[in-house]
């Protein structure tokens, strides 16, 4: 059976990622992309649905990890009766290859190792044709299954019903790799990585890329591990950010909101841009503006919320047999239902995300305003419609609250990219819209019983997603009506101290109810309350949140506050971006302080 989700740590080469367990274990790797189908999926079932071992033969072996640096390097000291060794994960960048590399260090003693590889194609539905390579001095396998082809490098490896497994002694001071490659099947076999040229290219590419981060304060250790994590759910040759490297991680275990993340939401991707931009990453802006030109490229008419690392706009959502679910949640779904609602705070999210590129000194091409124009053309249409909202809800559609304001903020940049920086468009008209979207949101979307937004439109309940409205600056955070909501969130959305998406029932969301927290959500509060004054709150909230982190930093969609494991899948960009804020937030307000203290900053 599959760890618990807190149990694995992400290995990436900015292509795609794997994630390594406590144990040892690759439970999960797709190849060449994040959206491939699986070869190890024993995240989703059992070792059978594909898993690589790598650790000690003896089970009461113990272990410690960590990264090496600011690097997605996985490095787990093994500690037995016998002797510790250090195993060492890591997927080389920027050797337009599909590998993951294994290295196995002896540092006392001796130690008897154990790989278990199964190998396990297109969602654990292929069994490949395995040989031995002859043609090398290293022992090797090649494996084969239509269109996808691996070759594994190292110890020798033998058959065992369906799965390969090799037992070999490692000494003080001695080193053995295990390099597994993939390619297509057509093509012939790729030579052999040196690896230790490999594994220096990749830490000094991982740290040089953390050492651009500007941010400084209480929390910087989790804030440059979160802009690492989004680096990581970054295509490097697409542009386009990924949601979290897993599918159908369950955000309620037993329950059916298990979705596929491996695609790039124009919302998240552009509050990831937001974060990156302002802590000094403009070449990510440019990259993802591409990925959005030539994704959306087109009749506004046809915009879709979410697109595949390419731009692919064809993402049926269906469901797999093969696997079995994590810990048994079914179903295990590919694709995802959400690429044909309307949201329509999906334009906010771009058009903010493009105006920090412009305030950040990306300019503008030929194209991009032109396709920002066209964007306000589709929303000046579609503004009054009722959508399925951020939290993609399987229910009725509704003119949810957020969404609105988020076309407020859609109007508003466009309006100041007119004024600003002097780019061509009906700012008049736009200006008229958006007053009326601010008026329309005041007059429906606040309940003055209540002394609170709300929901949608006419609801008598609050939403987690109200918190980012000072965020956009419809509102300040220290405005009574926005004072009012976190009242009203604190007393119907808090579970322990941190914060629900919204109460769930079927009417809503037409799923069965029941969910954890939602971390981003909690991380909102956090930024809410540092803006509105109550530092020590925030400071108390951020503290905990990431001491929710795992051993290696990383967090998930989800927490489940009686159990303590993490869920939905992971790691969230959403949750980490969102991280990231609250500890910006969190130096505003102590700079804020110590301005009105007349203290020197």
């Amino acid at each position: 059976m599959a760890l618990h989700i807190e149990d694995y740590a992400l290995i990436s080469d900015c292509h795609s990622a794997a994630l390594v367990g406590r144990d040892g274990s690759i439970d999960w790797l797709c190849l060449p992309r994040y959206d491939s189908a699986s070869m190890f999926g024993a995240l989703l079932g059992t070792e059978d649905h594909g898993r690589w071992l790598l650790a000690p033969a003896d089970p009461a072996a113990t272990s410690t990890r960590s990264y090496v640096g600011e690097s997605f390097v996985l490095s787990t000291i093994w500690t037995t009766k016998t002797g510790s060794v250090e195993v060492t994960d890591f997927m080389p960048h920027g050797d337009s290859r599909a590998d993951v590399v294994r290295t196995v260090r002896g540092i006392s003693g001796s130690v008897e190792m154990l790989q278990d590889l199964r190998l396990r194609f297109g969602y654990a539905t292929t069994v490949p044709w395995v040989r031995q390579l002859r043609r090398e001095k290293t022992p090797g396998l090649i494996a084969i299954a239509g269109p996808d082809a691996v070759v594994v490098r190292g110890p020798a490896l033998h058959a065992a019903d369906h799965r390969h497994e090799a037992r070999f002694t490692v000494h003080a001071t001695e080193q053995h790799s295990v390099q597994l490659t993939w390619y297509p099947s057509h093509l012939d076999l790729p030579p052999a990585l040196d690896v230790t040229r490999s594994r220096r290219q990749t830490l000094d590419w991982w740290a040089g890329w953390a050492d651009s981060c500007t941010h400084e304060g209480p929390f910087r250790d989790a804030v440059v591990r979160s802009l690492l994590v989004l680096r990581a759910l970054t295509h490097e040759t697409t542009g386009g950010i990924v949601a979290a490297a897993t599918t159908s991680l369950p955000e309620h275990a037993g329950g059916s909101r298990n979705w596929d993340y491996r695609y790039v939401w124009l919302r998240d991707a552009s509050l990831t841009l937001e974060v990156l931009l302002s802590h000094g990453y403009e070449s990510e802006a440019e990259a993802w503006r591409g990925w959005l030109l030539r994704a959306i490229a087109g009749d506004p008419n046809d915009l879709q919320i979410m697109y595949g690392l390419s731009g692919e706009r064809y993402l049926p959502e269906r469901e797999l047999t093969s696997l079995p679910g994590h810990h048994g949640s079914a179903p295990v779904r590919v694709g995802n239902g959400a690429v044909c609602q309307f949201q329509s705070d999906a334009v906010g999210e771009v058009m903010m995300a493009l105006h920090e590129a412009r305030g950040a000194g990306v300019e503008e091409t030929e194209f991009s305003w032109p396709l920002q124009v066209s964007l306000m053309a589709y929303l000046e249409a579609n503004w009054r419609r009722p959508d399925q909202g951020i939290w993609e809800v399987r229910g009725p559609a509704r003119e949810f609250t957020h969404s609105r304001v988020m076309v407020w903020a859609a109007f508003d940049r466009a309006v100041r990219g007119v004024t600003e920086y002097g780019l061509p468009g009906p700012v008049d008209r736009w200006r008229r819209i958006r007053d009326e979207v601010r008026h329309d949101i005041e007059e429906r979307g606040y309940n003055t019983a209540l002394g609170s937004f709300t929901q949608y439109f006419g609801s008598d309940e609050v939403d987690a997603s109200l918190l980012l409205l000072p965020q956009v600056g419809f509102c300040a955070a220290d405005d009574e009506r926005m004072l009012g909501t976190v009242r009203a969130i604190e007393t119907s959305l808090l579970r322990d101290g941190l914060v629900l998406r919204y109460t769930t029932h079927s009417s809503l969301d037409g799923l069965d109810p029941g969910e954890h927290p939602f971390l981003a959500c909690s991380f909102w509060l956090v930024e809410q309350y540092a803006a509105s004054g109550r530092v020590d709150d925030a400071t108390t909230l951020m503290t905990r949140l990431v001491g929710l982190s795992n051993d290696v930093g990383l967090l998930s969609e989800e927490y489940d506050v009686t159990t303590g494991h993490h869920a939905g899948n992971t790691p969230q960009a959403l949750t980490h971006l969102a991280l990231v804020r609250a500890a910006d937030a969190l130096v505003a307000a102590g700079e804020r302080r110590a301005t009105e203290a007349g203290r020197p900053l």
